[in-house]
């Protein structure tokens, strides 16, 4: 039986309440959330494997929320709204929604979105096993990096950190980004805790870690992947 955690996002606790009891009939992990704020924070600090989120929301828009969390990360999107306009339709494609749900809506028709997104992104997983640019090859499964063939052994954070970067090749991530995905969003209270790991990370990695080709500085703002 399916165990993904999905995250559920709406003002209105009855229909979060209905959506939660579908869910937890096909067997999934639900969180909940009621306004944008909230998501995000979950989002940060849960990694769900889906969220559903209502375009109506307190705090902070559900439009805005899905254009921060398609910004930090690839978690799947489906968006509720209770507006049957094409244009607030367009506009969260377009900000990265997977797909979208028209209140009132047929919960069994939202199950069946919910399985179409989750079966795609399965299907990329399986298909997107490897990372990295050059020499280097990041092997996401197996927690292995080799560079120009040889193991390269990282410790878990410098490995999280590393393939947080490289999921994203040229976008910058700022420290406190990398904290919340990577650190839980704590390391003994300071974000510059990123630059030590960065810099032992370049010792194992980079050719010349004086002069790195693939973990790059965003000055006053963090780090990117060269992906070349």
């Amino acid at each position: 039986m399916a165990r993904e955690k999905i995250l559920v996002v709406d003002d209105e606790v009855k229909i979060v309440r209905v959506v939660k009891a579908y869910l937890d009939k096909e067997g999934y992990q639900v969180l909940e959330a009621y306004d944008g704020r909230q998501a995000l924070e979950l989002v940060r600090k849960e990694r769900p494997d889906l969220v559903i989120l209502d375009l109506m929301l307190p705090e902070i828009s559900g439009l805005e929320a899905c254009r921060i969390i398609r910004q930090e990360s690839n978690t799947p999107v489906i968006m509720l709204t209770a507006q049957d306009d094409d244009t607030d339709k367009i506009v969260g494609l377009e900000l990265g929604a997977d797909d979208y749900v028209t209140k009132p809506f047929n919960p069994k028709e939202l199950m069946a979105r919910v399985h179409a997104v989750l079966r795609r992104q399965g299907r990329q997983a399986v298909e997107v096993r490897l990372l990295g640019a050059g020499d280097l090859t990041i092997d996401v499964d197996r927690r292995e990096v080799r560079v120009a063939g040889e193991e390269v052994r990282l410790t878990p954070t410098e490995f999280d950190l590393l393939v947080a970067l490289a999921e994203h090749p040229g976008r910058v991530l700022s420290r406190e980004q990398l904290l919340d995905r990577v650190l839980g969003g704590s390391l003994d209270g300071s974000d510059r805790a990123i630059d030590s790991h960065i810099k032992n990370l370049r010792q194992k990695i980079e050719p010349d870690p004086r002069a790195p080709r693939y973990v790059l500085t965003a000055f006053g703002v963090g780090y990117k992947f060269a992906g070349r």
